[in-house]
This record gives structure tokens, C-alpha cells and sequence, in this order.
């Protein structure tokens, strides 16, 4: 086996050994996942969804992931990106109990780290996609080919590099609704503490995560600590001072095809938390490319901006985006 083509091996089966524990929306089918992040990604942007604002097939499964193998919106859940808590939303964590183990300003900075993490991926969209076009404003053709590979220390042509910032962004504004405490309930048969948080129980989108403009950060908002794999031996400080921990808070695999049912997480499992998690994942989904577009429109003129949307959605952009 060639080094580089070992180092996807290795780098795969750990990330697929990880996943069990690591915890996201899924990027797969198997070990407790049912590729979550690539069927919530599909709901939101398949063509079978919306004919007029939507990603063709081949270049949806670029985004998505799907036979051919993860898609760029699983790509912060491969090796050690993992456990990088910015590109999850994770760590901001905090109670208002006495001795809690994280100050309220560092729980919040998390959570504001995760919305820079996903600003910054889209303004590393917006210029990698100015690269589609050549000084005569046509297509650059040899920029354009399907498939995408996704690998460390390779990066494909511009229309995959463009796919990949927007998926990488994607997961950060997906897991924001599976790792917080935005859209769901605390267990009310359990008693209030780390492993039974409050739960703001709101519907839809968040309007903090809105990229277009600043926005309140909302009270109350929190997500769990994460330190280490296995989860159970990370974020103990001691007698009485454990962190609320992602593995209590997270509503991260369930069933979302036929139609979204129950989630399989004792987080997930309470009333719908589960199914508002994933309708609210779908709902800023769409936004996110909505914003994505604006943002081409800004940067490049409407006309320039609309045609560049286009060749990152359609699958022949030389005949579709003339």
C-alpha cells in the first residue's frame, strides 16, 4: 500500500473506532450512528427539496457525503479535528452552583469561539469561490470535476475546496442544535444539576447564530464539557465538582429517515428533544446557504454572485451557468 493511500487507511479506521465515543451528529451508518449530519444536510438542500435553491446530486454527495464516502460536512469528525471543541460547539459549559469547575465568561467564550470558527469558514468560502471564475469571468473549467476527496495534506480543486469550507461550517451550526441546550427540556422525572441541565426549550433556528449580523448572547445558553475519550474520565475536578458533560447533553443519533423519530441519547430521548434538534439543524442549514449566497452577491455583484452559487451547486456548471 502507497504511504499516502495507507495514511487514509489508518486515518479512517481510527476515526471510525473514535466515532462510538467521540459523539456528533453522525457521519455514517454503524457503531450507534445513522449519518445524521449527512441526512439533515440532504433534507435541507436536495433538489428532491426545493428545485429552484438546490444542490445537485453529485455535487450534493461532495457535500453531504454518501456511497462515495463521508462528504465535507463530516470532516471536523475525522481524526484529530475531533476533538477540536470550536468546530462542535462544545465546552461552554457553566451552572450557577457555588465551586462550579468553569466560569460563566469562559462558557460563554467557548460558544462565541464556535460562531468565529463557523464566520470564518464562511468568509474562507466566499474567496476560495472568486477562484471559479478566470479575468474573463468564465468558468475555469479545470477547477470544476467531481468527485471531491477529502483528505489531510490534499486539497482538490476550487469547486471542492469552496464545498469543503461550507460543510466544515455546516457541522459547527449543525451540532451548535444537537450539543446546546437551545431547543430542548431537562428530564423532569431527574433532579437539576451536570448531568440534567436546564433547557431553553425554544423552536427553530437561533437567531444568535444568525452570521449576517451580531446578535444578544442568550441567557441561559450552554453546552457540555468535552476533554477526552472515553467521556466518563474527562471533566472530573474532584468530589462534587463535576462539569456538565457533552455525553448529558447531546441529542446526537436518532432515527431522521422515513421521518425523524425518537433519538437514541438519554438526552435525546427526553420528549422531542431529539426531533427539535433536527428540525432546527435543518432549518439554519438552509440559512447558512442563503447567507453563503448573499455574501456572493455582496462580494462579486449579484449577477457574478449568482452565477458563482451556481457552479458550486450544479453538477455541469459549463452548461447550466452560462
Amino acid at each position: 500500500m502507497m504511504p499516502f493511500a495507507r495514511g487514509l487507511f489508518i486515518g479512517g479506521a481510527l476515526a471510525l473506532i473514535c466515532a462510538g465515543h467521540a459523539f456528533a451528529f453522525g457521519t455514517f451508518v454503524g457503531m450507534g450512528q445513522n449519518a445524521e449530519h449527512q441526512r439533515i444536510t440532504r433534507h435541507a438542500l436536495a433538489c428532491s427539496v426545493s428545485t429552484t435553491d438546490c444542490f445537485q446530486p453529485d455535487s450534493l454527495e461532495a457535500l453531504a457525503g454518501g456511497k462515495a464516502g463521508f462528504g465535507a460536512v463530516g470532516i471536523p469528525d475525522r481524526g484529530d479535528l475531533m476533538v477540536v471543541n470550536k468546530m462542535h460547539c462544545d465546552g461552554g459549559d457553566w451552572l450557577d452552583v457555588p465551586g462550579y469547575p468553569q466560569s460563566k465568561d469562559a462558557a460563554q467564550a467557548a460558544l462565541e469561539a464556535c460562531r468565529a470558527w463557523m464566520l470564518e469558514k464562511l468568509a474562507d468560502a466566499v474567496r476560495n469561490a472568486g477562484k471559479l471564475m478566470n479575468d474573463e469571468n468564465n468558468v475555469r473549467q479545470s477547477q470544476i470535476d467531481l468527485p471531491c476527496t477529502f483528505a489531510p495534506q490534499f486539497k482538490g480543486n476550487v469547486k471542492c475546496a469552496v464545498i469543503e469550507d461550507f460543510g466544515i461550517l455546516l457541522h459547527a451550526s449543525q451540532d451548535f442544535y444537537s450539543r446546546t441546550n437551545w431547543v430542548d427540556r431537562a428530564d423532569p422525572s431527574q433532579s437539576s444539576g451536570p448531568k440534567n441541565v436546564p433547557g431553553l426549550a425554544q423552536t427553530g433556528r437561533a437567531p444568535w447564530l444568525d452570521l449576517r449580523a451580531d446578535a444578544p448572547f442568550p441567557p441561559g445558553l450552554m453546552s457540555g464539557c468535552f476533554e477526552k475519550i472515553p467521556e466518563e474520565r474527562g471533566c472530573n475536578y474532584g468530589e462534587g465538582r463535576m462539569r456538565a458533560k457533552r455525553l448529558y447533553l447531546n441529542k446526537d443519533m436518532g432515527t431522521i429517515d422515513p421521518q425523524i423519530g425518537k433519538g437514541t441519547t438519554p438526552r435525546g430521548l427526553v420528549a422531542d428533544n431529539f426531533a427539535h434538534a433536527v428540525e432546527a439543524a435543518i432549518d439554519d442549514t438552509r440559512d447558512k446557504w442563503a447567507t453563503l449566497e448573499e455574501q456572493l452577491a455582496a462580494t462579486y455583484g449579484d449577477q457574478q454572485g449568482a452565477r458563482v452559487a451556481c457552479v458550486i451547486t450544479h453538477d455541469r456548471p459549463l452548461n447550466a451557468c452560462p
